[in-house]
């Protein structure tokens, strides 16, 4: 998957505005954190799978498609 495939699955999906997402994170703006999560990945220099904030958006997206999968 690649990170525009995963911007067009939000694009399709939008997640909740606030999202209890792991015990230690609590996303109260889920538009703002996918916006600078992409703005950081865009940023990123080098092999993509060596940026943290690759990490944490394939995450998301896994965690999101359960629970959309859930519905």
């Amino acid at each position: 998957m690649s990170p525009e495939e995963i911007k067009r699955y939000f694009e399709n999906n939008p997640p909740p505005k606030e999202v209890d997402w792991r015990p230690h994170a609590k996303i109260t703006d889920t538009e703002g954190f996918l916006k600078h999560t992409f703005i950081l990945i865009g940023n990123h220099k080098g092999d993509i799978n060596k940026c943290p904030a690759w990490w944490r958006i394939q995450e998301f997206y896994q965690d999101m498609k359960k629970l959309n999968e859930q519905k």
